[in-house]
């Protein structure tokens, strides 16, 4: 008697089990625990952080708007600051990112830019603010040095990543035209993606725009150094106005924003 072929052959669960990544996640749960008793996060502690920020948020109530001279001054020199540093950045990151894109540039010149722009990107933006107010002084040049170097170290490695997703078709036939370096990126290369580049700098504009009201604290000009202050003197009802003012600046360029991309679509 023949015996079947369904037989012969070994069962297989439709869903076999992943012990590895079982294993994986034990150990994450595992040391979570650990990391928690070590670091003293207790749910005492929450439930007594959680009274203290209730008392906080009471003594913010009603926000008092009667320096708003001194409240606009800030915004206007945080808004200064991402505008000038945004526009900076995309100057410098433009030829950085054709540069570091090894579809268009030898590794010997794409590996040394990638590096730079690697090294921009590693450093927190408010350590970079803190180094440039060391160096500089305090003030709005030394937030501005700052956001620059971190647009650089972001906008960089996305030009360089969508130029190296382009079809290399239209550049080896503006190549075979006799082109130079400059009409191929202008005809074969920003063609293709000047609607992700133009992204990217609305993306960081918006990110310079909120990280510029931070860089103030550590004496880097803007808003920052107000709120700082008036947290220093436990102004609080003043501090609730400058948080407002931050929330509905951003709101606003983010609307802005979202009608530029709209536009250009």
């Amino acid at each position: 008697m023949a015996v079947s072929a369904t037989t012969s052959q070994p069962r297989r669960l439709a869903f076999a089990p992943n012990w590895a990544m079982r294993a994986a996640l034990l150990v994450l749960a595992i040391y979570t625990v650990w990391a928690s008793t070590r670091l003293g996060l207790t749910w005492d502690r929450v439930v007594h952080g959680m009274g203290e920020g209730g008392r906080l948020l009471a003594r913010m109530v009603p926000p008092n708007f009667e320096r708003w001279q001194l409240l606009l001054e800030g915004l206007l020199e945080s808004l200064q600051i991402a505008v000038l540093a945004s526009a900076i950045g995309i100057l410098i990151s433009l030829p950085l990112g054709v540069l570091a894109a090894r579809n268009l540039s030898p590794l010997w010149i794409a590996g040394p830019v990638r590096a730079v722009i690697a090294v921009c990107r590693s450093l927190h933006y408010v350590i970079v603010a803190i180094l440039f107010v060391k160096a500089i002084g305090f003030g709005a040049l030394a937030g501005t040095a700052a956001l620059v170097v971190a647009s650089v170290g972001f906008i960089a490695k996305l030009f360089a990543e969508a130029i190296e997703e382009i079809s290399m078709k239209q550049v080896e036939a503006i190549r075979a035209t006799g082109a130079g370096v400059m009409k191929v990126l202008a005809y074969a290369v920003l063609p293709q993606v000047s609607s992700r580049f133009i992204g990217f700098c609305l993306y960081q504009l918006d990110s310079n725009l909120r990280n510029s009201t931070l860089v103030g604290i550590v004496g880097a000009g803007g808003i920052g150094g107000t709120l700082f202050a008036a947290f220093k003197r436990f102004d609080y009802d003043f501090v609730a106005a400058i948080l407002l003012a931050i929330i509905a600046l951003i709101f606003l360029a983010e609307i802005i924003s979202g009608r530029v991309r709209a536009a250009l679509r």
